[in-house]
């Protein structure tokens, strides 16, 4: 299994995203961002749950108090896991009908960050990212972004990294873990276009990144000073999110999609929306939780 991707299951997601790992469950969760549904894995012993969710979910994230937080297209909610019932926190695209939330994450302080994007033209930098405390206060961090994508932190929280995703580039920041507020943005990696577009970030043990990709059919990993690291090919078009998982944190799951695929495509990729999983040699950490 080592240094190879396998097919874990028939998932069929018209868009996985956000996988996380729930290590007191033992279990991966991750959503349909096209369906309003999120899922679980149990790899102990393949137990699989669905749930249906009363908001457009893209991301979900923990809870320091239990239950959980979702990145919507229509805002930040908590997620009442029995009912399906999402509470709207805060919204500020609602007053505009080509803007909507994309991703997010909670940096090690316990603040989500989360980005926004233009969904009626992708390549227009209207994406922005916002912070929520644990007070459910939101404040805007930055703007300009051709879609705020995949969002993770380095291991001491001190750097943030971002996916552009119709720049091509994964961006940078400093991050003043005291406040909450990042600065000096720079480009940290540009991503070929025959890799694809850069997707979903997972920062491992070691503070190098892991980069999921729209199209392309690779992942790859950076070191903390830019440079490629490693690439593994993927078998299936689109691999957009990664979330380490497994009881040692050894086991780097992904995420896949077959969005805009004709039936042509479906067919010569039926795997295309699955979930898989590669041991990488390196581990991951436990995900904060959001302390609101």
């Amino acid at each position: 299994m080592a240094g190879k991707i396998l097919h874990v299951l028939n998932a069929g997601n018209e868009i996985g995203e956000a996988p996380i790992w729930v290590p007191e469950e033992g279990r991966l969760y991750w959503v349909d961002t096209e369906g309003s549904r999120i899922f679980s894995y149990r790899p102990a012993d393949g137990a699989r749950e669905s749930y249906a969710v009363t908001l457009p979910v893209t991301a979900l994230l923990r809870r320091r108090g239990g239950g959980w937080v979702l990145v919507t297209k229509k805002g930040l909610a908590f997620w009442d896991q029995n009912s399906g019932v999402c509470g709207l926190i805060a919204d500020p695209t609602a007053d505009d009908d080509e803007l909507c939330f994309n991703d997010g994450a909670v940096d090690r302080q316990g603040r989500i960050v989360a980005g926004t994007m233009n969904f009626v033209n992708h390549i227009r930098p209207d994406g922005r990212l916002y912070g929520l405390d644990g007070k459910l206060e939101l404040a805007e961090l930055d703007s300009g972004i051709s879609v705020a994508n995949g969002i993770g932190f380095s291991p001491d929280g001190r750097t943030m990294y971002v996916s552009e995703q119709f720049k091509g580039r994964i961006l940078a920041y400093d991050y003043d873990t005291a406040v909450g507020k990042p600065s000096g943005r720079r480009i940290f990696a540009e991503v070929p276009p025959e890799e694809g577009l850069p997707d979903g970030i997972i920062v491992d043990a070691e503070g190098c990144i892991w980069n999921g990709r729209w199209g392309g059919s690779t992942i790859a990993r950076y070191s903390p000073d830019g440079k490629l690291d490693r690439k593994y090919a993927l078998p299936v078009e689109t691999g957009t999110c990664l979330a380490f998982g497994g009881e040692k944190l050894d086991e780097l799951y992904i995420t896949t999609a077959w969005y805009g695929m004709d039936a042509a495509g479906r067919e010569a990729q039926p795997y295309a929306g699955d979930l898989f999983v590669l041991r990488p040699g390196v581990s991951g950490v436990v995900e904060p939780r959001f302390a609101g």
